[in-house]
């Protein structure tokens, strides 16, 4: 066979093994994986380098607006060339229904924006701000058969929180339809009260939003939204998981055999309370919800992904320049309860767990790409087409330098964002050759993708990662309601 793109020599990891091999790539394809493989018109000697799936971003905020009414500073072409840059070649970001917009003219909305920006593959989840019969019935199931195959919502923010009545209607059409559906969990009353105790004594710089989203609020939510899946025997997804009470719920829940998943973020393992208390408003730059916490909380995420507990690694970047029209809405006079909240990080998510995990041992290479790449794709319906280095698979590839240092600086970064809270921080190993579906996007430091070449990828619905053999009883509601997702009824 002849192909169009040969890389030769490399040190290739997938989910399962790590060996030395060439690959063979054509129409866009894995067509080969062997020793000494003949070159092709186009080759990579990867001597020296490691070569690994390009990384799968399930939680990204692009261009979109946010509860607050905020636009994010990245759109879909800074923000997918950032994200091929640090690695990755899919990102799965939100298109966002507030209330009063009808389901369809998000989607459709949201497909236009992306069309002629996006440089990587991408596809989409739904916010649902609103749990009406209209929404829940027909425009959500029409979604997921259309490949919108997960859906997030809140159980915090006045503009976006569902209470529990409506989080069961919801939870009853995603485990029907076989979506997944993404949580965040926070308890909106318990912050809400911290807040006003806090603004009513004068406390109103940004460390004071870490004091408001107390571990607390994380945890009670989790667990409470872990009981109202196992009321309705669905699966759910924990986004953003910092906590280590939290953690600790979750890792039990799926000792049970709950059908609970999470996810966990950079500024979850490399940022603490303490960024807020910068001087000044700086310590805006490290806002975010859940905030960061201390290194007990860092030790336990490590300690999450390590044995499972959380399954994906996420950037939740969420992209505010640090400016009126971003973090600081009201100037010097922002409060921590009016800046927007989110940190960016999509193009150093995958350099720095390479950096710390995979290199510092914490983390194997296969485990790396697992959390990265091809736990996503299982998770949101991608598996038949991304996720991991196999023949048939998409020619998504970050080729790595293992010994290349660098110092971060948000100069040498291509979002839009004009800030990394992640800055002098100094790591080793980056992707020096990205390519999406056989094409050179990123080679040399040098950009080599156009404007709309990314496509568009409808996903299917996904499959469970609980590796336990044990059920929990189902519910007495669950059996009476005859309460059973189509997708979900058997364990990987």
């Amino acid at each position: 066979m002849e192909f169009d793109l040969t890389i030769r020599n490399g040190r290739i990891t997938t989910s399962k093994e790590t060996f030395f091999a060439d690959i063979g790539v054509k129409d866009g394809k894995i067509a080969a994986i062997a020793p000494q493989l003949p070159a092709a018109a186009k080759d990579i000697d990867a001597t020296g380098q490691w070569v690994m799936p390009g990384g799968i971003d399930s939680h990204a905020h692009i261009e979109q607006f946010s509860g607050m009414g905020v636009m994010c500073a990245d759109d879909f072409y800074s923000g997918t060339v950032s994200a091929a840059f640090g690695g990755t070649t899919t990102i799965i970001p939100f298109a966002a229904q507030h209330k009063g917009m009808r389901i369809p003219d998000v989607l459709a909305d949201y497909a236009q924006r992306a069309r002629s920006k996006a440089v990587i593959d991408y596809g989409f989840h739904l916010i649902l701000s609103e749990a009406t019969p209209e929404n829940l019935q027909s425009d959500l199931v029409q979604a997921i058969a259309d490949g919108v195959t997960s859906l997030k919502v809140y159980m915090t923010y006045d503009a976006l929180k569902l209470d529990d009545f409506q989080l069961l209607d919801v939870m009853e059409v995603a485990g029907r339809e076989g979506a997944m559906l993404m949580i965040h969990a926070e308890n909106h009353d318990v912050i809400r009260w911290i807040a006003r105790k806090l603004l009513a004594s004068g406390k109103t710089a940004p460390k004071f939003h870490a004091v408001a989203h107390d571990y607390l609020a994380e945890g009670e939510a989790s667990n409470r939204a872990i009981a109202l899946s196992r009321l309705l025997d669905v699966p759910i997804l924990l986004v953003h998981v910092s906590a280590t009470e939290a953690i600790d719920v979750i890792r039990a829940a799926r000792q049970l055999g709950s059908k609970v998943h999470a996810e966990s973020c950079p500024q979850y393992l490399f940022l603490t309370a303490e960024d807020l208390d910068a001087e000044g408003l700086e310590g805006a730059k490290f806002c975010c919800s859940p905030p960061p916490r201390d290194p007990r909380a860092q030790e336990a995420v490590w300690q999450g992904f390590q044995d499972g507990t959380l399954g994906v690694y996420s950037s939740d970047h969420a992209p505010y320049r640090f400016d009126t029209t971003g973090k600081l809405p009201k100037g010097e006079a922002t409060t921590f309860k009016e800046m927007a909240n989110g940190v960016p990080g999509i193009e150093l998510r995958l350099p720095l767990m390479f950096s710390e995990g995979v290199l510092k041992g914490r983390i194997t290479p296969e485990k790396f790409v697992q959390l990265t790449a091809t736990n996503h794709a299982q998770m949101y319906g991608l598996e038949h087409c991304k996720g991991d280095i196999a023949v048939g698979l998409d020619a998504d590839i970050a080729i790595w330098d293992p010994q290349l240092q660098r110092t971060i600086t948000w100069s040498d970064l291509h979002d839009n964002v004009g800030y990394t809270p992640y800055e002098g921080k100094q790591i080793t190993g980056w992707p020096v050759t990205v390519i999406s579906r056989g094409a050179v996007v990123v080679q040399d430091q040098q950009l080599h993708a156009q404007p709309g070449q990314g496509q568009y990828i409808p996903r299917r619905c996904p499959q469970p990662l609980l590796n336990n053999p044990l059920q929990p009883q189902p519910s007495s509601a669950a059996r009476w309601l005859g309460l059973k997702g189509k997708a979900w009824s058997g364990q990987a």
